[in-house]
């Protein structure tokens, strides 16, 4: 896969995880900073590095599932891994100016 593939292919991912919102924000989790890395590997298998809002996160065990199945209906991709980390902390200063807009932090 070229360079440009697998731009146009992260591209597409972001895009699907911009339909995913956190249920207590009314912000999608890319823009809110929860998604640290995507990767694609050569076979276009995805990883997704997440956090939470905090660990106690009422959805920590549906958000990452959520991010998976969306992200595995991209015909591009055969599978897709989410793993959490809260190495870095999850903080507002990760979110975008456009979350912080919308949440009035601005």
């Amino acid at each position: 896969m070229t360079e440009e593939n697998l731009e146009d292919l992260g591209d597409k991912i972001v895009r699907v995880i911009k339909t995913i919102f956190d249920p207590e924000i009314p912000v999608d989790i890319y823009e809110l900073g929860l998604i640290y890395d995507v990767f694609i590997s050569e076979e276009n298998d995805a990883k997704i590095l997440m956090t939470l809002t905090s660990p106690n996160c009422p959805v920590a065990e549906t958000l990452p599932v959520e991010v998976e199945e969306k992200v595995k209906t991209l015909k591009e991709i055969n599978n897709c891994e989410v793993e959490i980390t809260f190495d870095p902390t999850w903080t507002q200063d990760m979110m975008s100016e456009e979350a912080k807009l919308e949440l009035g932090l601005l």
